[in-house]
């Protein structure tokens, strides 16, 4: 998926050796994917726990400085007796250990100065980087009696250097959207738990060393959100906070409201879904929703669709009082997850007795590599719009998905032009140049800061595929297709029912349909809990539903193409279906019925009595409404009241 790829190296492994989860298996198929393609940026202020140490006097990340062995020897004469004790071997020991520690601080801070977008730039230094970081994992194994006695490390030196490995393979995983480098970061984080690298440094008077153990305990809590680990994720939460009230108990700091604040985002994060499956002991049962290998219909045999396939997506939000950790809101998670495949235990595949390490990459297991923007500027977005569109292989789909604040017209025109119907909302905080915001209340001027439909017709000579969560959403609705290539709008009600307005600061109803559709039946069907052999029989009956609605879609006569053309992709596919389901699920929904403006929409286009008000579909949800007992809420003939 664009570029070349590169032999990876060896990755370190807490376990010993250079494996990842499964042992030298896992090493292998990491070696295949390790200089994949991919980017992702997170914009805006991170949070402190994610803010790279600033250097100081002596350390400036863009010099290049001498290892600090002659420094570090001397501390060792001072505390382990005259140089003249100290065996050549065991100097030699000491000097190459902090060659390579003061050679692997200076790759890590290196990487904030890697270019956010594109996909090649980056590659050889986390290569780089990687490599020193195996050699010092490796070497202090290898040499931990010497370095005890001599250097004095102590655990929580072991535990910084894996928890520096577990946020490399975090960020790579960042960069290539590969879920296998979450399961490599999680494997470090957990071994810096079980091994209680970090239990000694409470004992010491240095905050800062406090410090870095809070940020580890925040970076595994991501990790773990990403891997839907939610009963590990309960347990660091509750050890962070006892944590943070140590902390600031014993050290009089500012960045105590910072910190609590982090566990309020992660307490609201974990408890955004409104529906909790619960096994027969009453706990939780968690659920995936990226896509398995049974997840997408199955196309036809002799089905004629497109042969495009999603390359890049740009996951965009901008919604005020939203759940969010991370700077990731709940609505940008959850379409992150849509849009990566279950993670593959590369293990039980590779490691396998008279398997061979191979160089070709596992069947099926691409990702599209993703942007996630969270409330950037225009002159961003623009940005990393461009880098995705400019490096998009061939017979390859972009993605863009807002979820955003709508930006209204602030007037009426004369004409209808695609920049007369307002947009969704861009962040304004760097973009204001000289009292430009003044000029918005003209108007005889368009919003600045937003981002238009006619912004994204320079896209459009590519295939493009957009989906718009908004209060203004219809205004995408508006699009001419300039260039002929295909171009999909999925557009979001702009308004909900009273009774679920409430609900949006834990997510939006239409993006929560596109990643957990039957989460989402449940919600508006007025269930908030619900067993675990119901919710698999009705997962298996919507399996069925989804089959028949994409049956509907390449049968249609009627149908513009542009939606075939990007059936071909599971991805896409998976997305049209589920769309379908939700604008046919609350047309016949009683509180949904109100208003026009309660139903999603779409460019082009669908042919109505063909998808969303076919019959045969109307009859699948009522059919699943009288499983769960809410057939009550739904319309029975629905097609009498068009």
């Amino acid at each position: 998926m664009g570029g070349g790829r590169r032999r990876g190296r060896a990755q370190p492994h807490p376990r010993g050796g250079t494996a990842g989860p499964g042992g030298a298996g896992a090493a292998a198929a990491g070696r295949q994917r390790l200089f994949g393609t991919g980017a992702v940026a997170v914009i805006a202020e991170p949070p402190l726990w994610l803010r790279p140490r600033a250097p100081g006097p002596a350390e400036e990340p863009r010099r290049k400085r001498k290892p600090r062995t002659e420094f570090a020897l001397k501390e060792i004469m001072s505390s382990g007796g005259a140089e003249d004790d100290i065996p050549q071997a065991e100097r030699k020991t000491v000097t190459d250990f902090c060659y390579l520690l003061d050679k692997s601080k200076q790759l890590f801070n290196g990487l904030r100065d890697l270019p956010q977008y594109g996909q090649k730039q980056w590659q050889s230094y986390f290569g780089r980087t990687f490599d020193v970081y195996t050699k010092l994992w490796k070497f202090q194994q290898q040499h931990r009696q010497v370095l005890d006695n001599r250097y004095g490390l102590k655990r929580w030196q072991i535990g910084e250097i894996a928890s520096k490995i577990g946020q490399l393979y975090y960020h790579y995983y960042l960069r290539t959207s590969e879920t296998s480098y979450l399961n490599e970061a999680f494997s470090f984080y957990s071994a810096i738990r079980q091994r209680s690298y970090y239990s000694q440094v409470n004992k010491e008077d240095r905050p800062e060393l406090v410090v870095k153990k809070l940020r580890y305990y925040a970076r595994f809590i991501v990790v773990c959100l990403l891997l839907n680990k939610m009963d590990v994720v309960k347990d660091l939460v509750k050890e962070l906070s006892d944590e943070i009230e140590d902390y600031t108990h014993r050290f009089n700091t500012e960045d105590q409201v910072e910190w609590n604040l982090v566990l309020q985002e992660v307490a609201a994060f974990i408890e955004a879904d409104p529906v909790m499956v619960l096994n027969d002991d009453n706990t939780i049962v968690i659920t995936s929703n990226r896509l398995s290998e049974t997840g997408a219909p199955l196309l036809e045999q002799g089905m004629i669709v497109g042969q495009l396939a999603l390359a890049d997506a740009l996951i965009i939000g901008n919604c005020n009082n939203q759940v969010k950790f991370s700077e990731l809101t709940i609505d940008m998670f959850r379409m992150l997850q849509a849009l990566e495949r279950e993670p593959m235990n590369l293990a039980s595949q590779m490691n396998k007795p008279g398997m061979q390490e191979s160089t070709e990459k596992p069947a099926r297991r691409e990702n599209p590599h993703k942007y996630l923007l969270y409330k950037p500027t225009f002159s961003q977005l623009y940005t990393f719009l461009a880098a995705s569109f400019k490096e998009l292989p061939a017979n390859s789909v972009l993605l863009i998905y807002l979820s955003a604040t709508g930006v209204f017209p602030s007037g009426r025109s004369d004409s209808e032009g695609p920049y007369d119907f307002g947009g969704v909302l861009t962040n304004s905080n760097r973009d204001v140049i000289n009292g430009d915001a003044i000029h918005k209340r003209n108007q005889s001027y368009k919003e600045m800061h937003c981002l238009h439909p006619g912004d994204l017709y320079p896209f459009t000579r590519k295939p493009l595929f957009i989906i718009v969560d908004s209060s203004n959403s219809v205004a995408y609705k508006n699009f001419t297709n300039l260039f002929g290539q295909p171009l999909v709008c999925l557009l979001s009600p702009t308004a909900y029912p009273k009774a679920l307005q409430d609900q949006s600061q834990r997510g939006s109803l239409f993006t929560l349909f596109l990643n957990n559709p039957l989460m989402a039946f449940l919600f508006v069907s007025g269930l908030s809990s619900m067993r675990r052999g119901l919710w698999e029989k009705c997962q298996d009956y919507l399996r069925k539903i989804n089959r028949d609605i994409a049956q509907l879609l390449t049968h249609s006569r009627s149908i513009d193409q542009s939606f075939l053309q990007f059936f071909g992709d599971e991805f896409l596919r998976l997305l049209l279906t589920r769309f379908i389901f939700c604008s046919a699920t609350m047309r016949m929904h009683k509180i949904f019925r109100q208003e026009t403006r309660n139903y999603p929409e779409s460019y082009p286009q669908l042919p109505r009595d063909e998808t969303v008000e076919n019959p045969h579909l109307q009859k699948h949800i009522l059919e699943l409404a009288s499983i769960l007992d809410v057939r009550n809420v739904f319309l029975e003939n629905t097609l009498d009241d068009y």
